[in-house]
């Protein structure tokens, strides 16, 4: 495979990226907003002892959405404008993601498996050229 193949492949691994990001993004929103619905209706169905554990389950639960938008989307999101402005940091950027978006199955196993093979590819056409 050739360089400009592999260049035509991340600029798609970058638009992937970023796809990716703001459908995190705007996936963890909605289940805060859902989560959010959900547990101020048993709130006003609950007995008072029972309030106090809702209430603390509902403040843990508030915090997991912005956990998994601060150590994967936005990495993501950072990694795919990296890939797209060909910056120099972004390759290894992108392979740390690609790995992390393994566990994410389907699609996060798809791109994670899509990033490793890119990137695989350019370590053998380096490696070939030397």
């Amino acid at each position: 495979m050739d360089s400009i193949k592999l260049d035509g492949h991340k600029k798609v691994l970058g638009i992937l990226y970023v796809i990716s990001a703001v459908l995190t993004v705007t996936a963890m929103v909605l289940l805060r907003a859902f989560l959010t619905i959900i547990f101020s209706i048993a709130l006003d169905k609950a007995d008072p002892d029972d309030r106090v554990v809702i209430d603390m389950v509902l403040s843990l639960l508030q915090f997991l959405p912005y956990l998994i938008v601060m150590f994967i989307s936005i990495p993501t999101l950072i990694a795919g404008i990296g890939l797209l402005a060909h910056q120099r940091w972004a390759p290894l950027l992108a392979v740390i993601m690609g790995c992390l978006k393994l566990f994410s199955f389907p699609i996060g196993t798809a791109i994670g498996v899509y990033a490793i093979w890119i990137y695989s590819e350019d370590h053998k056409l380096k490696a070939s050229s030397k």
